[in-house]
C-alpha cells in the first residue's frame, strides 16, 4: 500500500516546505484542485525539485464531455503525471473516449474514477444518486473497469465490494484516512491506515494529520510503520 501526501496548504511556499521535509521519505503527493489552480503547471516543476521526483497524483477530478475530458487527460499525460483521476459520473462513453485516446500513447498514466466522494454521509449520497451508496459505488466501479480504466477513488468501506464487482488488482486509492488521534474534518467515510491496509487499499491519502502536525515526517513516519 503506497501513501499519498496531500499538498493542500494554503501557498506553494508552504506546500514546497512540506516536499522538502519528506523528500527522503517513500510516498507520493497529491496536487488537489486548489493547489493546481492558484500555482498550475509551475508548481509541478518546482515540486519534483523540491520534493526529489516523487510520483505525482494529479487530484482534478475530471467531469465534462467526453471530448473535453479526452483532450485534458492528453494534456496531463503530455507533462509526465504520474497518475490522475476523473468522475465515474462522466458515464461510460466519456470513460471510455478517455482511455481510448491515451491507449493510442507509447506510455501513459494510472487513470482513476471517482466513485462517492469521502465528504458525502449515506444519507447524502441517497438523496444525490436515489440509490444506496455501497452498491452503486461498485457499479460506477464496474463502469470503469469495463472502459479500461486503471481503479478507482472511494472510501475505504467500499473497497471490498469494488473489488469483487471488479478484480482484486483493479486499484483503489481511498482518501479520508485518519490516525487514532484525529478528527474527522469534512471528511464523514474515514478510516485508519491498518483498516485501509486490511480492506485492500492500494494508495491512501493523508493530508491535515500530517501538514498539521509539528512534524510532519514522523507522522509519515508513523503511518508507513503500520503498512
Amino acid at each position: 500500500m503506497t501513501l499519498c501526501v496531500a499538498l493542500d496548504l494554503a501557498s506553494a511556499r508552504e506546500n514546497l516546505k512540506l516536499a522538502e521535509q519528506l523528500s527522503g521519505e517513500k510516498i507520493w503527493f497529491k496536487v488537489g484542485l486548489r493547489s493546481f489552480i492558484r500555482d498550475g503547471w509551475g508548481f509541478l516543476d518546482e515540486l519534483d525539485r523540491a520534493g526529489g521526483a516523487k510520483p505525482v497524483f494529479l487530484d482534478l477530478k475530471l467531469h465534462d464531455i467526453p471530448k473535453t475530458m479526452a483532450d485534458a487527460a492528453e494534456a496531463i499525460a503530455d507533462r509526465g503525471v504520474a497518475m490522475f483521476n476523473l468522475h465515474a459520473s462522466a458515464g461510460p462513453s466519456g470513460l471510455a473516449t478517455v482511455m481510448d485516446r491515451l491507449s493510442a500513447r507509447s506510455s501513459r498514466p494510472l487513470v482513476l474514477g471517482v466513485t462517492a466522494l469521502t465528504s458525502l454521509s449515506e444519507q447524502e449520497f441517497e438523496a444525490l444518486y436515489h440509490a444506496p451508496l455501497e452498491p452503486t459505488a461498485a457499479a460506477m466501479a464496474r463502469s470503469c473497469h469495463e472502459a479500461g480504466l486503471d481503479g478507482v477513488v472511494c472510501s475505504v468501506h467500499e473497497v471490498g465490494a469494488i473489488k469483487s464487482a471488479t478484480r482484486s488488482d483493479f486499484l483503489a486509492l481511498t482518501p479520508g484516512i485518519r490516525l487514532a488521534h484525529n478528527g474527522e474534518d469534512d471528511q464523514n467515510r474515514i478510516a485508519s491506515p491498518a483498516q485501509a491496509q486490511k480492506q485492500g487499499s492500494d494508495f491512501i491519502v493523508m493530508g491535515r494529520p500530517i501538514y498539521g502536525a509539528k512534524d510532519p515526517a514522523a507522522v509519515v513516519q508513523e503511518v508507513l510503520g503500520t503498512l
